[in-house]
């Protein structure tokens, strides 16, 4: 007896679901639509017994692949140019298939620089948020050792940071850019940070150029740079202060620079009776005078 090869009508109807599926599977031209990117929306730090720990929240999941490595310079993603991060140590967070935008390209609220007055993590800066990987950059005053950990409810990459070591605390001077505006002086004013006793020149450089915290920026305070990216060849010796600062050096024509934050900052330790403040090249006014020095990009 020969077997027809035709479906009947309602056989054909039976199995048409069954046969589109299983066409679907077989479809080599057909994949998986791919997860959504999760979205860094802060960036939190705080002190926590002897450690200091910096929070990354995200919406959407956490990243696929999270690096935290200790680093000598940290280059921006994408353009590859050197970011500057204020501290004695650097340390690099690095999230992969991550983003710090919405999908319009809008920001989220994650900071891209923002300054802690914890005793070791002084800054976290944003090195990139390009083509789903996001990355930061830690200052801090010491290298210690470092711990990652998750959490969920919300999505969370948590850093700790060992800070088991003493600090003291020190005053750090800001423009306050509302008097200035206002032509109230003083046009600097003070704030406290804690910097490790045994450098107490150099914790205090660091903290003026990590910037002011995220609430002494909404009342106005800012670190006026000058065109400054930073600072080096800081020593102390026989009551001067010295130090050379690094990028450009103007100021603008303003009465005010850079130099009222850096003498008073300094002029407030015990062992420091004068600065002598150097642009790039190492130059400035009166260096061996009896009194303060500042490089002659700084005058009005």
């Amino acid at each position: 007896m020969r077997v027809s090869r035709l479906l009947s009508p309602v056989l054909a109807l039976a199995l048409a679901p069954a046969l589109a599926t299983a066409s679907r599977a077989q479809s080599p031209h057909e994949t998986a639509a791919a997860p959504p990117t999760p979205v860094l929306v802060a960036v939190r730090a705080a002190h926590r017994g002897d450690v200091d720990r910096v929070v990354f929240e995200f919406r959407g999941g956490l990243p696929a692949k999270r690096e935290v490595d200790y680093v000598d310079r940290l280059f921006a993603d994408g353009s590859g140019r050197r970011v500057r991060v204020a501290g004695q140590a650097l340390l690099r967070v690095r999230f992969e298939r991550a983003q710090a935008h919405t999908d319009d390209g809008s920001p989220t609220a994650a900071p891209r620089r923002v300054a802690y007055a914890l005793p070791n993590v002084m800054t976290a800066v944003r090195a990139g948020d390009f083509e789903a990987v996001t990355t930061y950059g830690l200052g801090l005053a010491r290298r210690t050792p470092v711990r990652v950990t998750t959490l969920q409810a919300p999505p969370r990459v948590v850093v700790e940071v060992g800070a088991a070591f003493a600090t003291v605390q020190r005053k750090v001077w800001f423009l306050d850019r509302d008097r200035f505006v206002e032509d109230q002086e003083p046009f600097f004013v003070a704030v406290r940070r804690p910097v490790v006793p045994g450098a107490p020149a150099t914790g205090l450089m660091d903290r003026l150029f990590a910037g002011p915290l995220a609430g002494e920026r909404s009342r106005g305070l800012r670190l006026l740079r000058s065109g400054a990216t930073g600072y080096d060849d800081l020593t102390v010796v026989g009551g001067t202060a010295d130090l050379r600062l690094t990028g450009r050096c103007r100021s603008g024509g303003s009465t005010v620079s850079i130099a009222g934050e850096v003498l008073p900052t300094l002029e407030q330790l015990p062992t420091v009776d004068r600065v002598v403040l150097r642009d790039a090249s190492g130059s400035t006014l009166d260096p061996d005078g009896p009194g303060d020095s500042t490089p002659a990009c700084l005058e009005p």
